[in-house]
C-alpha cells in the first residue's frame, strides 16, 4: 500500500486535489469517514489520504466501474433498468431490469462502450436531493424509487442494511445523486450513490473486465423479479489484472467440485436432490481421518461427545426462538402423529416436527437435564452434528453451500468466571487443530454489539466484560485483529477466525460466540460455591464450521494432492513385471498391518501407464520394484514430481512411510522423505 504523505505547501481551506497532490490519492478519509478527493477540509480537520491500492481504494475504485458499467449499458439498452452496484470482494456487479438476457455479443458492445467512457475521462460529481428531488430524477427508475423509500424514517430502523448492497445507494440520512460530468460541464449520466468515487474515470485505466453473467432476484429474495448481474473486476494497473485473472486460472483448477469428481471423492446424485453430497469411498476415507484426529484431540482437550437427533418437535425451537429468527432458513415442517376417525375428524391433534438446523437448542437440554454445580463447569460438549438448512437453490455451490451438512460443534458452560480462561483454552485449541491440517496463516475479527439498543440483548455491563475478554483473548494470540462494531449477534460478541490457503485466498472457518441468551431463554442455573443459583455462560464453537466446508477448502488448499495422513491412498505398489507383483505384495502387506492404507496394481497395464494413473490421483508415495530390489530386499520411491528413492531397505521404507504419516507431512519430493 502507498504511503502518501500530505503537500507541505497548502494554503487551508484546501481540498484533497491540494493536500495530496500525489496521483495515487484517489479520496480522503476525514473524521474516519470516507469522503471524495474534492472535498474541502480546513486545518483542524483529521485528514488521512485515501490510495488506489488500499484496501478502501480498491473498494472505491471497483464501486466506480459499476458506475461505468450501468452508464454502458443504458447507452446500449436505453431502457434498462438499474438496481445496485456494490463493489465486491475482488470486483463489483450491477443488477439490470431488461426484457431480454445479456449475450457474450451485449457484453463484448458494453466492454467498447465502458473503455470509451474511461477515456472520456468524466467527473463525479456529487450533489444532495432531497426524497422529493430525487423521485423526480429518478421517476423511470422503479427500483431507484424502492430504495429512496426504504430510507425514509418509516422503513424503520436497519432496513437499508438488510437488503444486498443498497447501503452503497442510500443511507439513513441525506441522499445524494453523483452526476457523469464530461469535458464540456454537461451532465451525461446520474446515479442514486453514497459514494464516494475516484475524481475521474480515467482513474479506472485498462486493469478491469468483466466477467460474467448470472441472474439475481432483486433485494436478494426470490418474490421479487429476477434481474440480470453483470460481474465485473477492477485493478490499480493491467499488471494487477492479469496476476489476478492467473490466480483464478489456479483456483479454477482447484476447484474442489472438478477435484471431487476427478478424484472419485464425492457427488451430488439428481436422485437425492440440489444441496446434498453423498461422500464415495476415498472421499469418505478422509472425512473419517479428519472426524478420527478431530475427536481423539477433542478428547484430550476434556471434551465429552454427544448424539441427538436429526428431528425434533417444534417447541424445542419455539424455545430456542428459532421459529422466529431462523424460519425462513429452516425447512417446512413434518406433521406427524395425527389421527382421524372413519368420517376424517381428527380425533387426536399432529405435531409438528423440524429438521434441526442447529445443534445449540440439543445440548441445552443434556445441560438441564440435571442440577448443575460449579464443580461441573466448564462443561465442553461436542457433536458431529449434521444439520439442515433451506437454502435458496442459486446459493448451492458444491460442498461450501449445501442443505444438509455436519458441523463439529462444541457448546462450553461456563460461570462467568471461567468465562475469559476458557475462551482462551478455546482459541488455542482451534489455532492448534487447524495447524495440524497444514494451516499457517490466520487472523481474527471481533463482533461487537451495536450502540442501538433494540439490536442486542442482556446487560450491558455483561457484554462489555464479555468483549473485553474477548479482546484479550484475541491479543494473547499475536494475530492480526480487527475490531468490527455493530457486526456481533443479537446475544453476545465472537471471534471470527481466518485462514488463507495456498493461493492466497482467505476463508472464515472457525468461531467462538459468546451467548447471554439461550442460558436466559431456557433458565440454565448452576449452584455456585456460595449456594446461590446463578446463570451460567455459553459459548459456541464449530472449528471447521462444517466437515463438508472444511474439506472442500482443504481440497482447494492442497489441489487435491494431500498430505501422506489425508490421503485417501497413502502408497500403490507398482511392480516392474508381474513376477514381481509377489515380492511387493508381501510389502504392501507389511504396510496394510502397519494400518497404512496401501493397495498393490496389478493391472495389466504396463508400469509407465500406472505410474501416470495414479499419480493423476495425487497418491503421495508409489513402490516400485524389480529384480535389483527383490535380490537385495529393497524397494524403490516414486513421488507425485517425478523424483525417486532407490534401493531403500524394506524396514527403512516401512519406517520412512509411517514417519511421513505420524509427522503429518506434505510429500510431493523425494527431498520430503530423505
Amino acid at each position: 500500500m502507498t504511503d502518501v504523505a500530505p503537500s507541505s505547501d497548502v494554503s487551508y481551506p484546501a481540498d484533497g486535489f491540494a493536500l495530496f497532490p500525489d496521483r495515487s490519492v484517489i479520496a480522503l478519509r476525514v473524521g474516519g469517514e470516507l469522503k471524495d478527493l474534492a472535498t474541502v477540509v480546513t486545518e483542524t480537520d483529521v485528514v488521512e489520504p485515501v490510495t488506489v491500492d488500499s484496501p478502501d481504494g480498491l473498494g472505491i475504485l471497483r464501486h466506480s466501474a459499476a458506475h461505468v458499467l450501468a452508464q454502458a449499458v443504458q447507452r446500449i439498452r436505453p431502457q434498462a433498468n438499474l438496481g445496485i452496484g456494490p463493489p465486491i470482494t475482488d470486483g463489483f456487479y450491477y443488477d439490470f431490469g431488461v426484457d431480454e438476457p445479456f449475450t457474450p455479443e451485449d457484453l463484448k458492445a458494453i466492454k467498447k462502450e465502458m473503455e470509451r467512457i474511461v477515456r472520456d475521462n468524466q467527473r463525479f460529481v456529487r450533489r444532495v436531493v432531497t426524497d422529493e428531488e430525487a423521485r423526480a430524477e429518478l421517476a423511470d427508475e422503479p427500483f431507484k424509487l424502492e430504495l429512496i423509500g426504504l430510507k425514509g424514517p418509516s422503513a424503520g430502523a436497519g432496513t437499508v442494511s438488510k437488503v444486498e448492497g443498497a447501503s452503497v445507494e442510500v443511507g439513513a440520512d441525506e441522499l445524494t445523486i453523483y452526476d457523469n460530468v464530461d469535458r464540456n460541464g454537461d451532465t451525461v449520466w446520474k446515479d442514486l450513490c453514497r459514494g464516494p468515487h475516484v475524481p475521474g474515470t480515467r482513474v479506472i485505466g485498462n486493469g478491469w473486465d468483466l466477467t460474467r453473467v448470472a441472474g439475481a432476484y432483486w433485494r436478494g429474495s426470490e418474490k421479487n423479479p429476477q434481474l440480470q448481474r453483470i460481474y465485473g473486476t477492477a485493478w490499480p494497473t493491467k499488471d494487477d489484472l492479469r496476476a489476478y485473472q492467473a490466480r483464478l486460472e489456479e483456483a479454477a483448477k482447484r476447484d474442489h467440485r472438478k477435484l471431487g469428481k476427478e478424484l472419485d471423492l464425492f457427488s451430488f446424485p439428481d436422485e437425492i436432490g440440489s444441496g446434498l453430497s453423498v461422500w464415495h469411498p476415498r472421499g469418505g476415507t478422509v472425512r473419517q481421518e479428519m472426524e478420527q484426529h478431530a475427536l481423539r484431540r477433542h478428547r484430550s482437550a476434556g471434551y465429552t461427545y454427544v448424539y441427538t437427533p436429526h428431528i425434533t418437535k417444534k417447541d424445542l425451537f419455539i424455545e430456542s426462538n428459532h421459529l422466529v429468527t431462523y424460519k425462513e432458513g429452516m425447512f417446512p415442517p413434518i406433521h406427524l402423529d395425527e389421527e382421524r376417525d372413519e368420517n376424517g375428524e381428527v380425533t387426536k391433534p399432529g405435531i409438528d416436527y423440524y429438521l434441526k438446523p442447529m445443534n445449540c437448542p440439543m445440548h441445552i437440554l443434556i445441560y438441564r437435564e440435571r442440577a448443575r454445580s460449579y464443580r461441573d463447569l466448564p462443561m465442553r460438549l461436542a457433536e458431529n452434528g449434521t444439520v439442515y438448512r433451506n437454502e435458496l437453490s442459486g446459493a448451492l455451490h458444491g460442498l461450501t453451500r449445501v442443505r444438509g451438512f455436519t458441523q463439529d460443534d462444541a457448546h462450553l458452560f461456563v460461570t462467568p468466571d471461567q468465562l475469559e480462561d476458557e475462551a482462551g483454552k478455546v482459541l488455542d485449541f482451534v489455532l492448534s487443530l487447524l495447524r495440524d491440517f497444514g494451516l499457517t496463516e490466520f487472523e481474527l475479527e471481533l463482533s461487537m454489539r451495536d450502540d442501538e439498543k433494540a439490536k442486542w440483548i442482556g446487560d450491558e455491563a455483561h457484554w462489555a466484560e464479555a468483549t473485553d475478554a474477548l479482546r484479550r483473548v484475541a491479543r494473547a494470540s499475536g494475530l492480526k485483529l480487527t475490531e468490527v462494531p455493530g457486526e456481533a449477534a443479537f446475544y453476545g460478541p465472537k471471534i471470527d477466525l481466518k485462514t488463507r490457503d495456498a493461493i492466497g485466498r482467505v476463508w472464515q472457518l472457525s468461531t467462538v460466540q459468546i451467548d447471554f441468551n439461550l442460558p436466559e431463554r431456557f433458565h440454565l442455573e448452576f449452584t455456585d460455591r456460595d449456594g446461590e443459583k446463578k446463570r451460567p455462560v455459553m459459548i459456541h464453537r464449530a472449528l471447521m464450521g462444517s466437515i463438508e466446508r472444511f474439506f472442500a477448502i482443504l481440497l482447494e488448499h492442497y489441489a487435491g494432492a494431500f498430505p501422506v495422513w489425508l490421503s485417501p491412498v497413502q502408497v500403490v505398489g507398482i511392480p516392474v513385471a508381474d513376477e514381481y507383483a509377489d515380492y511387493l505384495g508381501e510389502i504392501i502387506d507389511r504396510l496394510r498391518s502397519e494400518d497404512v492404507r496401501a493397495e498393490l496394481d496389478r493391472s495389466d497395464d504396463r508400469m509407465q501407464k500406472k505410474i501416470r494413473n495414479h499419480t493423476m490421483q495425487k497418491v503421495p508415495i508409489l513402490l516400485i520394484a524389480g529384480e535389483q530390489d527383490r535380490s537385495a530386499g529393497t524397494v524403490s520411491f516414486r513421488f507425485r514430481d517425478g523424483s525417486q528413492l532407490n534401493g531403500i531397505p524394506v524396514a527403512e521404507a516401512v519406517a520412512r512411510v509411517r514417519g511421513a504419516i505420524s509427522s503429518k507431512a506434505l510429500v510431493d519430493t523425494s527431498e520430503d522423505l530423505a
